[in-house]
C-alpha cells in the first residue's frame, strides 16, 4: 500500500513539475508577447505623427499581438489548474501518509 502512495506521489510530483516548467514556459512567452505590444503601440504613435507604416499594418500586429496575448492567457489558465489540482493531490496523498503513520501507532499501542 505504501509502495503504491509512493508511486502516485512521484507520478503526481512529475506532473506539478511539469505544470510549473509549462507556466514558466508561459509566463517568458506572455512577457515577450508584451514587449512586442509595446513595440506595436510605439509604432502606433510613430504612425500618428507620419513616421511609420500604414496604420493598417499597426492594426494587424495589434491584433495578432492581442490574439498571442490571449492563447498565452488561456494555456497559462490551463497550466495553473493543472499546478493548483497536482498540489491538492500532494496534499492528499501527505494526509493519507500521515493517517498510515497513527493507524501504526494505534496498531502498537493496542497490542
Amino acid at each position: 500500500m505504501v509502495q503504491h502512495v509512493e508511486q502516485n506521489l512521484q507520478l503526481m510530483t512529475k506532473r506539478a513539475v511539469k505544470a510549473e516548467n509549462s507556466a514558466t514556459k508561459l509566463k517568458q512567452e506572455n512577457a515577450l508577447l508584451q514587449v512586442q505590444l509595446k513595440n506595436y503601440k510605439t509604432e502606433n504613435e510613430a504612425l500618428r505623427s507620419g513616421q511609420s507604416a500604414s496604420l493598417a499594418v499597426v492594426k494587424q500586429n495589434a491584433d495578432v499581438a492581442l490574439q498571442n496575448l490571449l492563447t498565452v492567457i488561456t494555456n497559462s489558465r490551463s497550466s495553473i489548474k493543472q499546478l493548483v489540482s497536482g498540489a491538492e493531490s500532494l496534499q492528499l496523498v501527505a494526509d493519507l501518509l500521515k493517517s498510515i503513520d497513527r493507524i501504526s501507532e494505534i496498531s502498537e499501542d493496542g497490542q
